[in-house]
């Protein structure tokens, strides 16, 4: 019997954070067209890599981390001292990120957040700008929150790579969740999205295998 996807998440974050509870399961994404790729919570859970510390010195302060997970990247941005927010859906994930010493609020970014209007960077990394499945509506809600010189800085596929919306779900031995609608898009299919949003691509690199760009009004 499958459970909402939140719900299978919130019991794969907290298997990472109480192994004992959950041990042995191989935690996975599975999609309707039959890929079967696995879900990166150790990564998720883990201390910023190279690529991750780049990403966040080109954050301009203050940073929204929209789907901050377990608070990998606004955790370091406040151990450092600088001014950030986690928004994320999971209550395990927001429980764990507070652990960081991060402020989080659990949400949706479609939800009324704090600080509408005046953040200095909307933050999607990870693969988020698949939340909803639509990221021109996704880019859009983020450039309503940012402050007239504000910046989202998004993670994305890599070039070449397929940009679509799909049917996913999260699956564990005899555990699965119901579908959901995720997106995918390649770095070389920003533009045409980023316009549809009101944004353009200022800047955009490649560090260690991942790609991002950075968007502004």
């Amino acid at each position: 019997m499958s459970v909402a996807p939140i719900d299978l998440y919130d019991v794969a974050i907290s298997s990472h954070a109480n192994p004992d509870g959950h041990r042995g399961e191989i935690w996975r994404v599975k999609y309707a067209d039959g890929r079967d790729l696995p879900l990166a919570i150790a990564r998720w859970c883990s201390e910023p890599d190279d690529a991750d510390l780049e990403l966040l010195d080109r954050c301009a302060d203050p940073t929204l981390d929209v789907g901050c997970g377990p608070g990998r990247l606004v955790g370091a941005l406040s151990k450092a001292g600088r001014s950030a927010l986690g928004v994320d859906i999971a209550a395990a994930a927001v429980r764990l990120a507070r652990v960081t010493g991060a402020a989080v609020v659990r949400r949706s970014v479609f939800e009324t957040l704090p600080g509408e209007g005046r953040w200095g960077t909307a933050l999607l990394a990870d693969g988020n700008i698949g939340i909803g499945g639509e990221p021109v509506a996704l880019l859009r809600r983020c450039g309503d929150l940012l402050a007239p010189a504000g910046i989202v800085l998004v993670e994305l596929d890599p070039p070449g790579s397929p940009s679509t919306s799909v049917q996913v779900r999260i699956e564990a031995p005899q555990q699965r969740s119901s579908w959901f609608t995720w997106a995918h898009l390649a770095a070389d299919m920003i533009d045409e999205p980023a316009a549809a949003a009101g944004l353009r691509r200022v800047s955009s690199w490649s560090t260690a295998g991942r790609w991002f760009a950075c968007l502004a009004r």
